[in-house]
């Protein structure tokens, strides 16, 4: 039976693989460990085998793990609401998921409250599933000028998840043109990329991927 720590290194071994076909180093890539649902023993196994990005989806959540898992870089992947941006701060030291002016507002405020430049990406829209979040690709431009601007917050990149069920590589291409379009100082960070397509995604230019089942297995 193989565990945790075996999948990671098989995950690390793909990704190494995709960066290779697509001309780039491993160390390109930043493996984010979705741990949502899952208990904290895994995910000290997890850093244990080398992880050093800890990915969650709920602030709650990440609360609740947080207080025994000190030594990782902590991103928040889902939805906020702009009233648990204090918390959000006090958690995260990057927020993937910024989908509006409203929120980066938010988190710029808390931020400068507790003395943190938080670092975010702005999640873009892709598709047009109506249960998925994210900024309309026609409004990164101007979102992009207005929120890096904010005092609080340090724009990093872009974040974007493909649509269910259909081939993710025309997306990802059209998330990267946007990201290449960012000023020098925004495109630190593409993050695109999961279990069922994340060496797509590095071949796209991905330079941050979120796994969770591929490592964990299924979530109950």
């Amino acid at each position: 039976m193989t565990t945790i720590a075996d999948n990671f290194r098989s995950v690390n071994e793909r990704i190494a693989n995709a960066a290779s076909r697509a001309g780039r180093e491993h160390s390109d890539i930043t493996l984010v460990a979705v741990t949502k649902k899952q208990p904290v023993a895994a995910i000290l196994e997890i850093l244990g085998a080398g992880a050093t990005d800890i990915g969650e989806n709920y602030v709650q959540e990440a609360a609740d793990k947080r207080e025994s898992v000190l030594s990782a870089r902590w991103h928040l992947l889902g939805h906020l609401q702009s009233n648990k941006a204090k918390v959000a701060v006090a958690l995260f030291d990057l927020v993937q998921s910024v989908d509006s002016l409203k929120l980066a507002r938010a988190l710029g405020a808390q931020a400068q409250a507790s003395g943190k430049d938080q670092k975010i990406l702005l999640q873009v829209h892709l598709g047009d599933e109506e249960t998925k979040f994210g900024l309309l690709p026609e409004t990164v431009a101007d979102s992009t000028a207005e929120i890096a601007e904010l005092p609080g917050v340090t724009l990093q990149g872009l974040m974007g998840i493909a649509p269910n069920g259909v081939e993710a590589r025309p997306y990802f291409q059209q998330l990267r043109a946007m990201f290449e379009a960012l000023p020098a100082k925004n495109a630190q960070i593409l993050s695109m990329g999961m279990t069922g397509d994340f060496e797509s995604a590095i071949e796209e230019g991905a330079t941050l991927v979120r796994i969770g089942t591929a490592i964990f297995g299924p979530r109950s």
